[in-house]
């Protein structure tokens, strides 16, 4: 089997996050050649047709689709699904169709309010018709469109009196950080990671906050996932353990999960994530298609909990990544 990786390109003076994608392609066509695979990569830009010549020149049974994003912005990453769905040559992950309905958190939130799953109140600059808001409300500010946790920190987390110290909050980050944004009704409590391979819901990942100071926001944001110099990235570790108690929350955040793989049409892998409140409720974040495969990441260490190698999660995302496109076939 012949498989081309092709993932974002990515410069050696871009930030971690962009670079990340760079282990995942070695340890994705490491996997690979361990199977026995004929592997090969290519970098992919907004030049489609140099994309497409790599693409005929290598003639892949199967295309380990790495691309998060494009010209700098995850606002395009569903471009090189598009493209393989027309030359109908099978590949791993999401869908086209998938991609479009997640990439954009607001999109993903509507559609979750609409099949009636817990997710918290947000506004935009164009739309706070979602949401009630009550004095002294906290919000966080995150981007819309961009994944990685790209411009947030402790100032992303704000305290907001009416709808126009609100709206001049988001408009001011938005200004500063260059992103669009929205706001988020904060969930004051615990964050859980959920992984799935094929539609299997690995085991719960836990992000814990060791010794932060009461004022500092818990949040997962920037630092704590890419620089590892920092309080944030040392002090959030990841935890599989659970008391006993936990059993029927983990139990609802897997069905959450598994509900959100069914009805977001997602295929290969997945993450989900969560908050859960003070009151144990679960609220859904966001929903990862194609979540980072770094061997450092969220997703290996729960393949790693759940006793599953690496190269075998990826020879199974790889058969799904086939038997998805023959199913489509057929279909049609």
């Amino acid at each position: 089997m012949k498989v081309l990786v092709l993932h974002n390109d990515a410069a050696a003076t871009d930030g971690t996050d962009v670079q990340d994608v760079i282990a995942q392609r070695d340890a994705v066509m490491d996997a690979l050649m361990s199977r026995g695979a004929e592997t090969c990569s290519a970098a992919c830009s907004l030049d489609l047709e140099e994309t497409l010549r790599e693409i005929r020149q290598v003639r892949p049974d199967v295309v380990f689709n790495l691309v998060e994003s494009l010209a700098g912005t995850d606002r395009l990453m569903s471009l090189v699904p598009l493209l393989l769905d027309a030359l109908a040559i099978p590949y791993t992950g999401a869908s086209s169709a998938a991609i479009l309905a997640t990439g954009s958190k607001v999109a993903t939130k509507r559609r979750l309010r609409t099949l009636g799953l817990p997710t918290p109140d947000w506004c935009t600059q164009d739309d706070f018709a979602n949401s009630h808001l009550e004095e002294a409300d906290r919000w966080i500010i995150k981007p819309r469109w961009e994944h990685a946790s790209i411009g947030m920190d402790d100032e992303a987390v704000v305290f907001a009196h009416d709808w126009q110290q609100l709206l001049s909050l988001l408009e001011r980050r938005e200004f500063t950080t260059g992103v669009t944004m929205l706001a988020e009704r904060f969930v004051e409590g615990r964050e859980f990671n959920l992984s799935i391979l094929n539609g299997v819901v690995l085991p719960v990942a836990e992000i814990l906050f060791d010794d932060y100071p009461a004022d500092k926001p818990r949040i997962v944001g920037y630092a704590a996932k890419w620089d590892e110099e920092s309080f944030e990235y040392r002090q959030t570790p990841r935890s599989f353990k659970f008391p006993s108690a936990d059993v029927p929350l983990l139990d609802d955040l897997r069905e959450l999960a598994q509900t959100c793989w069914h009805e977001f049409g997602l295929t290969g892998y997945a993450r989900v994530d969560f908050r859960v409140d003070e009151r144990g409720r679960p609220w859904i974040l966001e929903i990862n298609v194609n979540p980072c495969l770094s061997p450092d990441a969220g997703f290996a260490a729960a393949l790693s909990e759940a006793a599953i190698e690496f190269p075998a999660a990826v020879h199974e995302i790889v058969s799904a990544a086939i038997d998805t496109t023959r199913a489509r076939m057929f279909q049609a």
